[in-house]
């Protein structure tokens, strides 16, 4: 299989998909001249080599913000804005968008106990808290 240096990049940063993070690393250990590529890739990031492009990946400037996922789960997005989530989350395959969506999925099916866990620890330590007029000011 023949991998770019784009890919390569991306697997170094973590932003390829699942799979193909796990294709790539499963040649690494097969490959040796795979594995010298991604260590001149790596030389080559620290000698301060940087694309527009490189720079442009590793700064997520493609991501959409949280409060732009949170309205793609709501439905409030324009189709556009939508169609474009649905590309960056899908066909791309943004592993840290995708956690950032799974992340504001859970929370919003997640039942809200902290009223009643705050309910609880304040009568637990109600009879702790007592005046003293030493305290005050």
């Amino acid at each position: 299989m023949n991998w770019t240096d784009r890919e390569l990049a991306g697997w170094l940063d973590e932003q390829l998909p699942a799979e193909r993070m796990s294709e790539i690393e499963q040649h690494l250990r097969e490959n040796e001249s795979l594995r010298s590529r991604v260590a001149q890739l790596i030389h080559h990031r620290d000698q301060g080599g940087h694309t527009v492009g490189e720079i442009w990946q590793r700064a997520g400037l493609s991501c959409p913000s949280r409060s732009e996922l949170g309205g793609f789960i709501l439905g409030t997005m324009s189709g556009e804005e939508s169609h474009y989530v649905e590309f960056h989350l899908m066909t791309v395959g943004c592993r840290k968008c995708q956690a950032n969506l799974k992340d504001l999925e859970d929370h919003a099916n997640s039942t809200d106990e902290t009223p009643t866990r705050r309910r609880r620890f304040f009568k637990s330590s109600a009879g702790l808290l007592k005046s003293n007029d030493s305290d005050q000011f």
